[in-house]
């Protein structure tokens, strides 16, 4: 605001400058004005000055702007000579010219470069430009005088710099720029803006929001804008959605806002930086779903395939789609490709039989669009040839589906399952109302997630077949059905791992050997796969080989052992032992161990005699009796070689039951052996109850003991060959020995009931005696045997076995062991502590062998 001097008594201008004198002088003291100035006055921002010059060219009155301005006092500036005071030497004589030239009457207006007074301390004032405006005047008494108006230049100056600034930013601003007044109307716009919404700057004055936004976004903007022009706090990055004149497009906008004031302080209004962000909003929404579907594939990749299952890898896959990727999904299999078909029928056409094998519904459970029925989880059913989703199949390319009127579901994808440029099925994938429908960025997703899960099935499929056919070979050659044995009751179970392990190395079997003994085998080759399975079935069968051979268990197992070494070598078996020389770093990659336990049972004797490789130690129950684990020595597993087997000869009494068992049964990762092994002696309580039952209590008890591991139980119950079923004698060395022998057969077959056997047997037994006779040493036993066949052995001391030679035409003799081959079932010979036995079987009258005529076999030889 500008002042006028208080004593000024005459003025050029007497409507305003008389009042502004006035109300100077009327002020009190200290206090500068008694009126701000008018709203939006220049005077706010620059600093304007007065003083009066009297008759006499010095300063006659002396205003507080004044004092302000120079900074100097009214008492020390009354009766300066402003020429003297403030302008320089060099300028003060056309100065002085200039004074005269006011005084004699004329107005001048002009730039005067000053200089403030020196300071009281001597130092130098500082330099100033001042615009000064001088009126002519006369004071009460008729003289000449002036006054003087001063404006600071360089205020004037750095109002021009921010005006034209201002200017730059407000008119050259590539964004929206408003002023919008207290009042919340539009009071200039720049071209930026203009461009955007029509119309030229002046267009816009005196709109509000309402006239460019939609109701609603138009409420909240001016409430927001009424907040930021009471509170005076700044608004960034205020997001508002609208429209354009011309076009239907919603647009988005990024607002800054904040209060303006003018020079004194107070607020004038709103200041509005707008930018269109519509691009960036769609780059960012782009941005959003790139990482969301980058996400899900992650998520997908971290999830699908964790399980070797169809039916599980199939739920993981909608366990990730949904909800985060649609609403409902579906996922239908190839029946065939299900069932173990290669290539199942219908592929070409897209018609073939479909399980559904998953569904998950984030909404509710309504079916799919393109359905007439819904289809239940774990139905078959085929889709209509000229439906999307048989489209799908046929072509291998994702379709669209179009939606139902009225339906649930707006938009939905078939999208086929491929995997190695086979479809294995179809997955769906559905958003209902409300959900944004497909586009192309989710179906090129849908593709990717569907791929993903296809060869995770895929792979799953081919699992589950060859893991059934590593099954089918793990158990054919397992032994069929339930094994029976002379003198023995026995009951067995092979439970396969966990569905999702691979097959094991767990055998068992049960061998019938000559003289009514049984060979009783458990063994586990160590590892999973089919690389164990099929070791197993080499040892399994190098075991029946052995153990038809009639050896002892203690060579059987040493047998074993070198057989063993050899499956993992290509030269075999003497491959192996070689390598066994080497050092002990060669490479054991191929190397198999395989644990066993063999054992022979005699139902004449009810001896048992055990040998074990590495196995865990048979188990024993005695009637009336807790059961006990037998003390047989471990021995070397086989695989290892180097060391001999012990055998361990153990009396089992009548009624006895003898467990033999593989280490699943009792081992676990959460349990130790120790406490698996007590916890199957424990289970063993009842010896007396059936086999059957016994085993499923076993396996019922230790269900929380065993692992992933096969198991492999084989129980026996003792029952021993009655003395009437057997008959033995022994005959001395003498050619009367023979008809002897004839006569203890034919009295002990009659006994039996087996008349139709007497002639046959006599001849045969007549036969193995006349060998002993003429080609063995010492004493001659003749021991026959009845159970489910009839057994006949001739003992001797000799060691030389019997050789079987086909006899020429003209030869005499040399025809006795070809009759025994063809008349019994079987024949053979075996060592024996004491020298060898020489034994044949006949099958018993009514059974489905029949017996040979001994004339035509007789009559064959010739």
């Amino acid at each position: 605001m500008s002042e006028i001097p208080a004593k000024a008594t005459e003025s050029e201008d007497p409507s305003d400058g008389a009042r502004h004198q006035a109300a100077e002088a009327a002020a009190a003291p200290g206090d500068a004005m008694w009126q701000s100035s008018p709203p939006g006055s220049i005077y706010d921002y620059i600093k304007v000055a007065s003083f009066s010059i009297g008759p006499g060219g010095l300063v006659e009155q002396w205003s507080l702007r004044a004092e302000q301005l120079f900074g100097i006092p009214a008492a020390r500036a009354v009766g300066m000579d402003p020429i003297e005071a403030f302008i320089d030497p060099d300028l003060r004589e056309r100065g002085q010219r200039k004074m005269a030239e006011i005084l004699d009457g004329r107005e001048w207006t002009g730039v005067v470069p000053f200089r403030m007074p020196d300071q009281a301390d001597g130092a130098r004032g500082e330099d100033g430009l001042a615009e000064v405006y001088v009126m002519p005047t006369r004071t009460g008494e008729g003289d000449r005088a002036a006054v003087c108006i001063v404006v600071d230049v360089r205020t004037l100056r750095s109002i021009e710099t921010d005006l034209a600034a201002s200017q730059a930013i407000f008119g050259q601003s590539p964004f929206g720029f408003l002023l919008i007044d207290a009042d919340l109307r539009v009071r200039r716009a720049n071209e930026r803006f203009a461009s955007v919404f029509g119309g030229t700057p002046d267009d816009h004055r005196g709109k509000g929001v309402h006239d460019y936004l939609p109701r609603g976004e138009a409420e909240r903007v001016s409430a927001t804008l009424r907040r930021v022009l009471q509170s005076g706090e700044s608004i960034t990055d205020m997001h508002v959605t609208g429209y354009v004149p011309g076009s239907e497009e919603r647009r988005h906008w990024s607002v800054n806002l904040y209060r303006v004031h003018s020079g004194s302080g107070r607020p004038i209004g709103i200041a509005w930086l707008g930018t269109d962000i519509t691009a960036r909003r769609a780059a960012a929404r782009e941005a959003a779903a790139a990482r969301r579907n980058l996400a899900l594939l992650n998520e997908a990749g971290a999830r699908i395939g964790n399980s070797l299952d169809l039916e599980t890898t199939a739920r993981e896959l909608l366990d990730v789609v949904v909800p985060g990727f649609c609403d409902l999904a579906t996922v239908d299999l190839y029946q065939g490709l299900l069932t173990g078909d290669e290539t199942p029928p219908g592929l070409a056409d897209g018609s073939a039989e479909l399980r559904r094998v998953a569904f998950a519904s984030a909404v509710s459970d309504v079916p799919l669009s393109g359905t007439a029925d819904p289809v239940a989880v774990g139905a078959v059913h085929h889709f209509p040839f000229n439906s999307p989703c048989a489209d799908a199949l046929r072509t291998a390319r994702p379709q669209r589906v179009p939606a139902e009127e009225g339906a649930l579901v707006q938009s939905t994808l078939a999208v086929p399952m491929v995997a190695h440029d086979t479809v294995v099925g179809l997955a769906r994938f559905a958003r209902a109302k409300g959900s944004e429908p497909f586009g192309d960025r989710d179906r090129e997703l849908a593709v990717e997630l569907a791929a993903r899960a296809a060869v995770c099935i895929d792979n799953a499929r081919l699992y589950r077949r060859e893991h059934e056919r590593a099954l089918i070979l793990q158990r054919s050659l397992l032994p069929p059905g339930d094994p029976e044995a002379s003198g023995l009751d026995i009951a067995c179970r092979y439970l396969p791992g966990n569905a999702a392990t691979e097959v094991g190395g767990d055998w068992f079997d049960v061998i019938e050997l000559p003289g009514h003994r049984t060979a009783l085998v458990v063994g586990d080759v160590m590892g999973r796969g089919l690389r164990a399975a099929v070791a197993m079935g080499e040892l399994r069968t190098a075991v029946r080989t052995l153990a038809l051979l009639d050896l002892e268990p203690a060579e059987v197992l040493s047998a074993l052992d070198e057989i063993a070494r050899g499956l993992g070598t290509p030269g075999g078996v003497q491959q192996a032992t070689r390598t066994a020389r080497q050092p002990r770093d060669a490479d054991l990659s191929e190397v198999y161990l395989a644990t066993c336990v063999y054992a022979v049972y005699d139902s004449v004797t009810r001896r048992c005699t055990f040998a074990n490789a590495g196995h865990l130690p048979p188990v024993l129950v005695e009637p009336g009796e807790a059961a006990l684990m037998l003390d047989v020595p471990p021995g070397m597993p086989l695989g290892v070689g180097g060391e001999p087997f012990e055998e361990v000869e153990v009396e089992l009494p009548e009624g006895a039951l003898l467990a033999l068992y593989t280490d699943g049964l009792v081992e676990s990762r959460d349990h130790p052996l120790e406490e698996g092994l007590q916890a199957f002696v424990g289970a063993l309580t009842d010896p007396s109850s059936p086999l059957e039952d016994v085993c499923d209590h076993v396996l019922s008890t230790l269900d929380t003991h065993h692992g992933e591991d096969d198991i492999a139980l084989l129980m026996a119950r003792v029952q021993g060959l009655p003395s009437d079923s057997v008959g033995d004698w022994t005959l001395p060395r003498e050619p009367r020995s023979v008809g002897r022998a004839r006569e203890y057969a034919r009295a002990r077959l009659q006994g039996w009931g087996l008349e139709p056997l007497v002639d046959t047997a006599e001849l045969l037994v007549s036969e193995l005696v006349t060998n002993a006779l003429r080609y063995g040493e010492g004493e001659i036993r003749l021991r026959l045997l009845l159970d489910r066949t009839l057994v006949c052995e001739v003992w001797d001391s000799g060691l030389v076995q019997p050789r079987r030679r086909r006899a020429r035409d003209t030869d005499e003799g040399g025809r006795g062991l070809q009759l025994v081959g063809l008349l019994s079932a079987a024949w053979g010979s075996r060592r024996t502590p004491r020298g060898k036995t020489v034994w044949f079987e006949l099958p018993l009258p009514g059974g489905e062998a029949g017996l040979t005529d001994p004339a035509e076999a007789l009559l064959s030889l010739f």
